[in-house]
């Protein structure tokens, strides 16, 4: 890795420091919050679109957002670390099979719609489980010797026994 490439993430994680950078790609709908100065006046402007491309190269990576406005289509070029972006919000996520959207430029109405991807809950569920299981094997478990001895010799009480699970079997 060259000294640019260096000073360039170096840059880069004190940016993400201090605003984060959510995850969109082409395809999804933003909001983004823009600085605009005006004569001595500083204000925010919102520009809601569609991310129709993304170029990623380091610092210098920027995405396009297209929205139409009063039937006139308006793209925006955005640098990504811009200080004048305030923040970036991801509306809805957007399925394309492309990383540009360029052809939306032609498209008009119906046309011009963008399907909305469908989260799959099943993995989500299968990724919480996958973390709780790494959280448990993390943890130490400390058990005392009579809790041991408790659970190997059956208690002559109620002819009880505690199987693998923690249940008692009679």
């Amino acid at each position: 890795m060259n000294i640019i490439e260096t000073l360039e993430e170096e840059e880069i994680s004190k940016l993400t420091a201090e605003r984060e950078v959510p995850d969109f790609g082409a395809g999804d709908t933003l909001r983004v919050h823009v600085k605009v100065v005006e004569g001595t006046r500083e204000r925010v402007q919102v520009f809601e679109g569609v991310c129709i491309a993304r170029k990623n190269s380091g610092i210098n990576s920027a995405f396009t957002v297209r929205k139409i406005s009063y039937g006139e289509g308006v793209e925006r070029v955005f640098p990504l670390y811009s200080p004048r972006i305030e923040k970036i919000e991801v509306i809805r996520r957007g399925a394309v099979r492309r990383a540009k959207l360029y052809y939306l430029r032609e498209l008009r109405g119906k046309k011009a719609r963008i399907a909305q991807k469908v989260e799959r809950r099943v993995g989500a569920d299968q990724v919480a489980k996958k973390e709780e299981v790494a959280v448990a094997s993390d943890e130490t478990i400390q058990e005392t010797e009579s809790e041991i001895v408790a659970e190997t010799n059956p208690s002559e009480e109620g002819g009880k026994e505690i199987n693998a699970e923690g249940s008692e079997d009679k």
